[in-house]
């Protein structure tokens, strides 16, 4: 995360000047909050206003979306004696910001979640931490609702986490939090970023053709982590349009480096006609990285694997 802070006299820039890990430290033109705020509003940036807290609410209030979006946003009073996070508190890392700047300065961080407060699991946080993605941010207020009234929250995985669990979260039903790479309807969804798809498809497909059938698999889109095919397909439209589309880096192996891949796979003749390899998706998923947990998968002239990597999770230092 980087900080760019904005102040608004000549005290709160002597005061800015003392935090060395500011990427950019700004006096407030007349007029100009608002450009400055817009300009600086993106994800993995933290905004630092040196000053008063309306003048931050102020600014800010045009450009707020949502808890999983908006960027970190923290207010530093003038002469560095109180640092208060308003904005992306846990997801966006404003809290463990202000108690960066806090120490730093020798300021009182002002924090009012009432997870922090009460030194309560915040499954926000340690999703952040894990590097999980949190499909339906929504739920995050039951879970933080259930721990918070001192009743037990149900914890399903299908990988492995290292650590006691803690207090307030068990591994039995009803499952509330529910870490998972495929879709489900149950509890708050963590996504582990973990999956390599493997693509095979025609000459001129379509990127709607690819899509569907992503959505046709038991794999959340969250959950992948690039996409890798045959190098004949390096410059396939379609499959360059899929990739954009979702953020996935997409990778290429020549057919000699496919037929390298350790497994059983799916054969055809037919492929192998064509690209000089027996099977695409699969060993191109398995040479992305991990074990197979999807086959080959096909429809419309698009066929699909996805392996997956096992990642080192924990619970330590989780609360």
């Amino acid at each position: 995360m980087t900080f760019d802070a904005i102040a608004f006299t000549q005290q709160g820039m002597e005061t800015g000047r003392r935090i060395p890990a500011l990427r950019s430290l700004t006096r407030c033109p007349r007029g100009g909050l608002g450009e400055w705020t817009a300009a600086h509003w993106h994800e993995g940036c933290a905004l630092l206003f040196i000053g008063a807290v309306g003048i931050a609410v102020r600014a800010i209030a045009p450009m707020v979306q949502s808890k999983t979006r908006d960027p970190a946003v923290l207010v530093l009073d003038e002469q560095g004696k109180f640092v208060i996070p308003i904005l992306s508190g846990h997801i966006g890392g404003a809290n463990a910001a202000a108690e960066y700047f806090a120490e730093l300065l020798g300021a009182v961080p002002v924090l009012t979640t009432a997870t922090d407060l009460r030194g309560v699991f915040a499954v926000d946080c340690w999703a952040v931490s894990q590097g999980l993605s949190i499909a339906n941010p929504e739920k995050i207020r039951a879970v933080s609702g259930r721990l918070l009234a001192g009743e037990p929250v149900g914890l399903r995985s299908e990988l492995p986490i290292a650590g006691e669990p803690p207090a307030g979260i068990v591994r039995k039903p009803p499952y509330g939090i529910v870490l998972s790479t495929a879709r489900e309807a149950e509890g708050l969804h963590l996504v582990p970023k973990c999956v390599t798809l493997g693509i095979g498809c025609r000459k001129g497909i379509s990127r709607e053709a690819i899509e569907a059938l992503l959505q046709a698999l038991p794999l959340h889109e969250k959950a992948v982590r690039m996409v890798c095919s045959i190098d004949l397909k390096s410059g396939e439209p379609g499959l360059l349009e899929f990739c954009a589309a979702h953020g996935y880096p997409l990778r290429t192996y020549s057919a000699e480096e496919l037929m390298q891949a350790q497994g059983e796979f799916r054969q055809s003749a037919f492929v192998r006609s064509v690209t000089g390899v027996d099977n695409v998706c699969e060993r191109a998923a398995v040479l992305g990285g991990g074990n197979l947990i999807i086959p080959k998968t096909a429809q419309n002239g698009v066929t699909m694997a996805a392996a997956r990597e096992e990642l080192s999770l924990t619970f330590g230092g989780s609360q």
